[in-house]
């Protein structure tokens, strides 16, 4: 277990499922949208962050009306997403390893509910319909500083800290300049990326996790068959050949793992996945380490994100804004110091 990751006790939940109705399946079998990715864009230094943040300033269409809530039930979407793939993972991890980020998300994962409600709790139905939306681009008709929230996610791989934050906020008000009350919307904005950020990860996961399932299946038969029946292994192989199954890379991950060890007797079911591979311009060794990258990938995303969602706990927001607010800067500028004189309460008023 990694020494970064809490000896929390684990949530031992009750058993449910995976429906999710927020968002299109790419089928029955999977609750996640097709074009769903974790917020894994190019990682930017403090500079290259800068330059885009005053790129997105002068891209971005603000409405002239109010928009509609859309946060609270994409939250609620996650929290379902998040809760059903926990329960699953706690039964998962008793008859079987798990990757590293399931293992992150189930360890931490008293947390991530800590984060929901806080969100949940910060966010009354219609202070987001107050904030200002956009009218354009993959953020459209969700408030301006969400998009911001999951701009800057995207581009430090989830690991969000004062440095890029400052800089990255500071540089985008250089362009456009914004409200104060989006200024104190950061912090739950930046949670809502977060979570939207694990609940992507956990999706991902979770087809990971049924087509290694469906591997094991079929390894179980080919080692079961080569045990009592060796002839008729030729007649499972035809079985895989016919059921046209795509050779993912986790499946093929699994299915090597699992005949590998007994090469010889299922040499048959090896080589044929061999050549179906190679008619596809693919080898075993490519696809394996392809799975390999990307568990190391979102295990680096899940880390983040939750060391992130800790730093926001963390973070004095009250000097934060003080520092990002246009009209504090003006106020300090007046000559006769008046706002050196006022209480927070009453500046903030």
């Amino acid at each position: 277990m990694n020494p970064a990751k809490t000896n929390q006790p684990r949530n031992r939940l009750e058993p449910g499922d995976l429906s999710n109705d927020f968002v299109r399946p790419i089928n029955p079998d999977h609750g996640v949208e097709i074009n769903e990715q974790p917020l894994r864009s190019e990682l930017f230094s403090v500079d290259l962050l800068q330059r885009h943040a005053r790129a997105l300033a002068k891209a971005h269409r603000v409405a002239t009306r109010k928009g509609a809530n859309r946060l609270l039930p994409r939250l609620a979407a996650n929290e379902k997403l998040l809760d059903d793939y926990n329960e699953q993972t706690l039964r998962v991890e008793k008859i079987r390893r798990i990757t590293p980020a399931a293992e992150w998300l189930l360890d931490n994962f008293y947390l991530i509910e800590e984060q929901i409600q806080t969100a949940r709790r910060h966010l009354p139905r219609n202070y987001s319909r107050e904030l200002p939306h956009l009218v354009n681009g993959a953020s459209a008709n969700f408030p301006r500083v969400y998009d911001l929230a999951l701009e800057l996610i995207s581009h430090v791989d989830g690991r969000v800290d004062a440095l890029h934050l400052t800089s990255f906020v500071a540089a985008y008000q250089e362009v456009t300049a914004l409200k104060l009350g989006e200024l104190w919307a950061i912090p739950i904005m930046l949670r809502l990326a977060l979570i939207e950020n694990l609940r992507r990860v956990a999706a991902l996961l979770q087809i990971a996790r049924t087509e290694r399932d469906r591997a094991d299946l079929w390894a179980d038969r080919m080692l079961k068959i080569v045990e009592t029946e060796p002839s008729e292994l030729v007649v499972v192989v035809g079985e895989l050949a016919k059921s046209r199954l795509r050779l993912s890379q986790v499946f093929v991950t699994e299915f090597w793992r699992r005949l590998q060890e007994k090469s010889a007797s299922v040499k048959l079911a090896l080589n044929w996945l061999e050549e179906r591979l190679a008619a596809e311009g693919q080898t075993v060794e490519q696809l394996v380490q392809s799975e390999s990258q990307s568990q190391a990938a979102n295990q680096v995303s899940v880390g983040n994100s939750i060391t992130s969602m800790r730093f926001l706990d963390a973070m004095n927001w009250r000097e934060f804004v003080e520092t990002l607010s246009i009209v504090e800067h003006r106020w300090r500028e007046d000559p006769a110091g008046v706002d050196i004189r006022m209480d927070f309460s009453t500046r903030d008023a």
